[in-house]
């Protein structure tokens, strides 16, 4: 018989099935045997009769065992998933030693044994979704005319401040980890239009808050002719058509996370726009202590969005607090336009993004105020020479957006193998 996959089994009720994977959980008693057995596509109980020529064996299974299991499928509801293989036929493939990890260990314990604690239901879980966030955001651009490039990772520029860079020795150069795609994209919007790219990001930020990684994934797109507005209006549908796929495909999965399906459902154009100003007076009315100019922080953040069900746009901040390639605001010098967009329900930022300054004279001015080097960055002033359009774009942080729609408390959950500040083992 064909080994099928656990999903595929709870489809044969009353055939026999064959299934393999590994030791999810084990009881044993003198009546019975049950073996719960996970694979990439769920989880069913296998349960062991004593006159069962395999029950000894079974007996001795322990967690994280492979074995190959083979009997008749029935739909029993007490069982985890509904159903149930009244195992006939046990193969063991590899007995495992006893599984370090046990209920209630520490958060520092789960991240020491993180190699084996992806194997938990909930990092499955959410990798699962993962994957379906990159697929739709890919589907969406394609089906939007947008390109997919691939900037390096090995850079000279700092994008987003030279305090939080990661620098390197480059064939006894001074090089760094990228921060940001960016400036990348903008040269390559002048050939295909409208680009994106799925990269690794780094940040050498020493933070140790829930929403914070030195190393993260960062889905970032740049569009040529392309206001703050447009921006706005392609992050809110690329972001809708994420969460509309990942509720139609992983209800079940969300659902064992703790999210609503239907909280994914409703989240469709426009969102809620808020301009920085407006949003100070807001939190001051809160008693929230924070004067104009200032930047938004978590705390600020949740203040904001707790009560919200939609994400919503932060719009126009301060001009000094922001990188030095965003177009002052015409209507207000004091300002930028930008848009960041914070996730529903107090999760916070999860993009930022901004129409970029096509004068290179006022460019030239921000670099030199930050003492930042110029001739770091003679060839991205150069894009400002030769046939420069208005142009905007954003950098999404998709363990950001993966911890709002999988309700995740920290986004260390929203990652195979977390690197903070203290962490890059395993």
């Amino acid at each position: 018989m064909e080994i099928c996959s656990i999903r595929e089994s709870m489809a044969r009720e009353g055939q026999k099935a064959r299934v393999r994977g590994w030791v999810y959980r084990h009881r044993a008693s003198k009546t019975a045997v049950f073996v719960i057995v996970r694979d990439a596509t769920g989880i069913i109980q296998c349960t062991f009769k004593p006159d069962s020529k395999n029950f000894a064996d079974a007996e001795k299974l322990l967690m994280e065992s492979a074995i190959e299991i083979e009997g008749t499928v029935k739909k029993d509801e007490r069982a985890p998933g509904g159903f149930e293989i009244g195992a006939e036929c046990l193969k063991t493939i590899h007995l495992a030693e006893r599984f370090p990890i046990t209920k209630d260990q520490s958060p520092e314990f789960l991240l020491d044994n993180r190699h084996l604690w992806v194997r938990s239901r909930q990092m499955t879980e959410m990798m699962k979704i993962k994957d379906t966030l990159l697929v739709s955001a890919r589907e969406w651009f394609h089906s939007q005319s947008w390109t997919e490039v691939t900037p390096p990772i090995l850079t000279s520029n700092a994008c987003e401040g030279g305090s939080t860079l990661f620098e390197i020795d480059y064939f006894g150069q001074k090089g760094y980890l990228s921060q940001s795609a960016q400036l990348y994209l903008e040269a390559l919007i002048f050939s295909l239009g409208k680009v994106y790219s799925i990269t690794p990001s780094f940040r050498a930020e020493k933070s140790r808050t829930r929403r914070h990684l030195a190393e993260y994934w960062h889905l970032e797109g740049e569009s040529a002719f392309a206001g703050n507005d447009d921006n706005m209006k392609t992050q809110e549908q690329l972001i809708s058509h994420i969460c509309q796929r990942i509720a139609e495909k992983h209800s079940a999965e969300l659902k064992e996370l703790g999210r609503d399906p239907e909280d994914l459902l409703r989240i469709k154009p426009p969102f809620k726009r808020l301009e920085y100003d407006s949003a100070i007076k807001i939190l001051q009315k809160k008693g929230i202590q924070i004067e104009w100019g200032a930047d938004l922080g978590t705390e600020e953040e949740r203040e904001l969005t707790a009560n919200e069900k939609i994400p919503v746009f932060v719009t126009n901040y301060p001009k000094h607090i922001k990188a030095f390639y965003m177009r002052e605001n015409p209507k207000d010098p004091r300002t930028v336009l930008n848009a960041d967009l914070l996730a529903p329900e107090g999760y916070g930022e999860m993009v930022g993004g901004s129409e970029r300054e096509t004068d290179i004279k006022k460019l030239i001015e921000r670099l030199e105020k930050e003492s930042i080097p110029i001739k770091n960055y003679e060839w991205y002033l150069d894009l400002r020479k030769f046939g420069s359009v208005q142009h905007s774009g954003f950098g999404l942080g998709v363990e950001r957006l993966i911890r709002w729609v999988c309700k995740l408390e920290h986004i260390n959950e929203a990652v195979p193998f977390p690197r903070t500040m203290n962490r890059i083992y395993p």
